[in-house]
């Protein structure tokens, strides 16, 4: 299965805190995939499709439980993708419209558009509706790759709804239009993490933390490894640069004629030319200091721009 699947699938067993938590999860699965259907005066059916067999299942079962509402359940196979899908009809019947209504989906003024304040009025709630909203319509990539979480809506007032409850646990998402939906989408893992605990995904968010501890460390060793080969060309280059002066410098006045200082510091490059400043330093009997080794080098390079001109 798919990483988003995995985490549907556990969010569809998360128990509910306390007796409202329900009717959140069910409203928030609704509002984001949920269709209504007129059928006459005052009369309409919902319709909510599902790829997950367990969003279904909770689904059906909440409707119930909740409602008493009647559904049928009918299980469609795509074409293109040989993948099953789930409809779920809940026909007009007795009490459809009070449970639309108690659910904060139709008001006396028609279709909500944003998140019904009364849902989510308790933390426990605005979790729980953040939890249906994520198993109506929730994506995330496998976090073995890019970092990428969404959630795609129909109305800009049910995103900035979301947005608003995710800010409310120090999660921070953004809001872009794709077409006709609005795209509420994350790209930080740590973020995705916390935005899995709260739902209560807590296997799935020690999964994902696992993933971003392996890729932390990856790229602190790919960044070391990176810095050292640099570090080590240059100082091949600085290398090469030194050993051609030598070369011009004891081609012209010859190496017993140089200083004692210079003399040494020529041997021992040529006989270390991989080393760097400090290392030559180590190699002198006695040791010489990084300072000390420069100052010689600047001195090789100033004879050797004498001998140029």
């Amino acid at each position: 299965m798919s990483f988003t699947a995995d985490v549907k699938e556990e969010l569809s067993r998360v128990p509910p805190v306390c007796s409202h938590c329900e009717r959140a999860t069910l409203a928030a699965l609704i509002r984001m995939e949920g269709s209504l259907f007129l059928a006459g005066s005052g009369r309409f059916r919902i319709e909510v499709d599902t790829d997950s067999p367990s969003v279904a299942r909770l689904l059906v079962k909440l409707l119930h439980e909740q409602y008493g509402l009647k559904t049928d359940w009918t299980v469609r196979r795509s074409v293109l993708h040989k993948t099953p899908n789930y409809l779920i009809e809940v026909p007009m019947q007795k009490g459809l419209p009070e449970a639309m209504k108690d659910m904060g989906v139709l008001t006396s003024g028609g279709f909500d558009r944003g998140v019904y304040p009364k849902l989510v009025e308790k933390r426990c709630c605005a979790a729980a509706y953040l939890r249906g909203a994520f198993l109506g319509s929730g994506f995330i990539a496998n976090p073995k790759g890019d970092f990428h979480f969404e959630m795609s809506v129909e109305s800009e007032e049910l995103a900035n709804g979301l947005v608003d409850l995710m800010a409310e646990r120090d999660i921070s998402a953004k809001i872009m239009q794709r077409r006709s939906n609005y795209i509420v989408y994350m790209k930080s893992g740590s973020a995705i993490s916390a935005f899995l605990a709260v739902v209560g995904a807590h296997q799935s968010a020690l999964a994902m933390e696992n993933v971003r501890v392996i890729k932390s460390v990856r790229n602190d060793v790919n960044r070391r490894v990176n810095a050292e080969l640099a570090n080590q060309q240059k100082a091949t280059e600085a290398s090469m640069e030194q050993i051609m002066a030598i070369h011009a410098v004891v081609d012209r006045y010859g190496l017993e004629s140089l200083p004692p200082a210079l003399q040494e510091f020529i041997k021992l490059r040529v006989s270390h030319p991989d080393a760097t400043l400090k290392e030559l330093g180590e190699y002198a009997d006695p040791p010489l200091s990084k300072s000390a080794v420069y100052h010689r080098v600047r001195r090789i390079e100033q004879l050797a721009a004498q001998v140029e001109r």
